[in-house]
């Protein structure tokens, strides 16, 4: 196990063109970092940097301690796991994940030994005179984390290991990677482009930007407090609701109506002399069927219901506000990162509700929103006024296993 800490690293190619900018994270002993963010971000080229693959153009990187951005990747005591499992088809399952051991000289019994082991705790003891050709592909990623258990290294470096698994292996494979490295408690860097599996495996969440940090902090407080648009459109699925907005006073206009602002979210919006025109994001967990909610705090609304999905445990409702949409660059490469670049007639929204809705599509509704949950963000800067001040380094609670506002792929 091992701290890896990262000064001011920055990547910059013969070309010209900058991969990542002034990276700062210290990384502690044991912890699972997630590094999340669109194609492009930067965030496999840092893991590639931490493994020696890529040379570091400026800044320090330590490992335990040591500068080691002149160490070979085999001089840095890591083991990879990739998004391809990158097996020897002529091996056995046993021969494959023994092979680091072998190259390094270390003796039968120990490789058996250390082989065995790693197989119990992925659940590989039965496959281990199999061929790779034999198992699932879920089977053959747990193989290719068991090449990287028996070398017993002091961190784990994972670029999109299970994007190749479909949906419900998806979900299956991520409880037994954070199973897996809670019982080692080895340093895991993780790389996704998939914001759920951050929101699931890690303890903390770096999300990038053009190879820039947006923001690190715990699963929770990405979700509640996200510091700019981009953080808060990346995190939670399905992705958060944004709309113009004007504040006057203590109230904000928007094309749910007028509405009260909280007096916590005032004080902030204040403090940071921030005013006039906003943009409002709500997630679509924050939207509930009027007459489930009664009297409770919020905002009111009535529209018509465009298309009804029910999940069994609540109902996806969605419906279009006839406004003209939030207009941001978060919100372009955002739109553009998912593909929904498509502009219609009005502001598409999507709320989630309790499955006791009655709600039909087609039919008027009344809805309720939460606006004490109600993020604001400058429609200049994009950054969230009422958001709370991070502090990078220090210590975070770990996730809990299923955040709110979260879906698996596998769920129904």
């Amino acid at each position: 196990m091992a701290e890896i800490v990262l000064e001011n690293v920055v990547k910059r190619y013969p070309d010209g063109a900058l991969a990542v900018d002034n990276f700062n994270l210290t990384i502690r002993d044991g912890e699972f970092i997630i590094l999340v963010g669109p194609s492009g971000c930067g965030k496999s080229t840092t893991l590639n940097m931490v493994a020696g693959l890529e040379d570091i153009t400026d800044g320090r990187l330590l490992i335990d301690g040591q500068v080691v951005n002149d160490k070979a990747p085999k001089d840095r005591d890591i083991a990879m796991v990739f998004q391809s499992y990158a097996l020897y088809p002529h091996m056995t399952v046993g021969e494959n994940m023994g092979f680091p051991l072998k190259l390094a000289g270390v003796d039968k019994a120990t490789i058996d030994k250390k082989v065995k082991e790693a197989a119990e705790m992925l659940e590989l003891t039965q496959h281990l005179d199999r061929r790779p050709a034999n198992l699932s592909g879920g089977q053959r990623q747990r193989v290719a984390m068991g090449r990287a258990i028996v070398r017993s290294p002091k961190a784990f470096l994972m670029d999109e290991p299970l994007s190749n698994l479909d949906a419900k292996l998806r979900v299956q494979m991520r409880t037994q990677v954070s199973r897996i490295q809670k019982a080692l408690g080895t340093t895991t860097i993780y790389v996704t482009h998939d914001q759920t599996e951050a929101m699931t495996l890690g303890d903390r969440v770096v999300v990038m930007r053009g190879g820039l940090i947006q923001q690190v902090g715990s699963p929770q407080e990405l979700y509640d407090h996200p510091v700019n648009l981009f953080v808060a459109g990346f995190i939670g699925s399905p992705s958060m609701n944004f709309l113009p907005g004007k504040i006057k006073g203590d109230t904000v206009t928007s094309p749910l109506g007028e509405a009260k602002l909280p007096e916590r979210a005032l004080k902030a919006i204040q403090a940071a002399g921030g005013g006039g025109d906003v943009i409002l994001g709500i997630r679509p967990e924050h939207f509930e069927d009027a007459s489930i909610v009664k009297d409770k705090p919020g905002g009111t609304f009535s529209t018509a219901i465009d298309l009804v999905e029910s999940m069994g445990s609540d109902v996806f409702a969605y419906f279009t506000l006839r406004a003209e949409e939030a207009h941001s660059k978060d919100l372009e490469d955002l739109a553009a990162d998912t593909g929904y670049d498509l502009h219609g007639d009005g502001i598409s929204v999507t709320s989630r509700l309790d499955a006791a809705s009655r709600v039909r599509e087609g039919q008027e509704l009344t809805l309720w929103y939460d606006t004490s949950k109600m993020q604001v963000f400058d429609a200049k800067s994009g950054q969230n006024l009422v958001a709370k001040p991070t502090d990078e380094d220090s210590p975070e609670e770990p996730p809990s296993p299923a955040m709110s506002g979260q879906r698996d792929e596998g769920e129904a």
